[in-house]
């Protein structure tokens, strides 16, 4: 329960190598290296050859296996991340700490200009976040790592927070895989059930921002184990004990819908704008599987008849994933316009400021 920051500022070796991994945030500097074995003992024990900077440099472990939590430039630069760290700890557990703040660079009334709401295009999150949070300044958690989804903290309103929030720009891991926005891969996953029990640990509330169609699908997701680390995602937002508040801004579809702590995870507050979206699967792809089932039951189908059908699956589904259809049933509390997204994050923190005292996180075992 006592933070524990590793700095990892040269060599870290053998046994060494696994104490900053063991705490909860591990900060490594450019130019320094952890391994289990060093390049000497990795060509004299298995013939290979690699230089130290490839086998376990800061680049490898922030960007490839994910293993640290911060890329900093120099020492002083780590120090830094430090100090943002702990001021985005709440050590009071049942009294969640203000502080003064500053307004967003960024004016809240260009949100509305980020994005076309009838479409499900590529935007940048990072754009959002600027012109929600205070002073626009967002520390950000394995930047580099597990693109599609942005996990962070920061303060709205002089509350510490931790983001969650779906990424739509189409990217690729530094392994040259592409990764769609708004599509949750192993990565992603691994990063946000971390960063989920980490906010647990340092006792700040949670923030998940929604446009995400569900976790990747296909052979190479499922042989690299997406079924795994989606459940370890589910599991750390199941289990999460400190506030969540959920905001819907564009597609909230499947298992994506669990994974950024829907209705069904018990969110403090649940908020949607507009142009959100909640459904099973987006209306297009429903409709296209639902008329291929009711088709294999009719010979010889027209296409008039496939053409119909299609047409009332789509509506059906459309008219559902109405976010106004969601709030009439309860599953959100309020639809708000995105010009209101900050005063409204402001108050539903002031009121988890004054939360009831709560147990401590318990987790299931985590398929790793």
């Amino acid at each position: 329960g006592i933070p524990q920051i590793a700095l990892v500022m040269g060599p870290c070796v053998a046994g060494g190598a696994y104490l900053p991994v063991m705490c909860d945030k591990y900060i490594i500097v450019e130019g320094a290296s952890m391994f289990l074995a060093g390049p000497a003992l990795v060509k004299a024990a298995i013939g290979q050859e690699i230089d130290q900077d490839t086998l376990g440099g800061a680049n490898t472990h922030s960007n490839i296996s994910g293993t640290a939590d911060y890329h900093e430039k120099d020492d002083i630069a780590a120090l830094s991340r430090a100090r943002n760290i702990i001021a985005n700890i709440n050590f009071k557990k049942y009294n969640y700490s203000k502080n003064d703040y500053k307004e967003p660079i960024y004016s809240i009334n260009s949100l509305k200009g980020l994005f076309n709401p009838n479409t499900s295009g590529q935007y940048c999150t990072y754009e959002l976040l600027a012109r929600i949070i205070d002073a626009s300044e967002f520390n950000e958690y394995k930047k580099n790592y597990g693109k599609t989804i942005i996990c962070g903290t920061c303060k709205i309103g002089g509350y510490s927070t931790g983001i969650v929030a779906s990424q739509r720009l189409v990217g690729k891991s530094e392994l040259g895989e592409m990764q769609m926005g708004g599509v949750i891969y192993s990565d992603s996953a691994d990063k946000a059930a971390r960063f989920i029990m980490n906010c647990n640990q340092d006792n700040i509330p949670i923030i998940f921002i929604h446009d995400v169609n569900g976790f990747m699908i296909g052979k190479n997701a499922e042989w690299g184990g997406i079924a795994k680390d989606g459940a370890k995602l589910v599991n750390a937002v199941s289990n999460s004990v400190v506030p969540k508040i959920t905001l819907v801004v564009g597609g909230s579809y499947g298992a994506g819908n669990y994974a950024l702590s829907g209705r069904a995870y018990s969110p403090r507050f649940m908020f949607a704008w507009p142009s959100a979206k909640i459904a099973v699967m987006g209306g297009e792809q429903a409709a296209k599987t639902l008329t291929q089932i009711k088709l294999s039951k009719i010979s010889n189908p027209s296409e008039e008849i496939k053409q119909e059908l299609y047409n009332k699956m789509k509506k059906i589904y459309d008219v559902q994933s109405d976010p106004r259809y969601a709030a009439a049933r309860l599953w959100v509390d309020e639809i708000i316009e995105p010009v209101e997204t900050r005063d409204v994050l402001i108050k539903t923190l002031f009121i988890t400021y004054q939360t009831i005292k709560y147990t401590n996180a318990h987790y299931g075992v985590l398929q790793v």
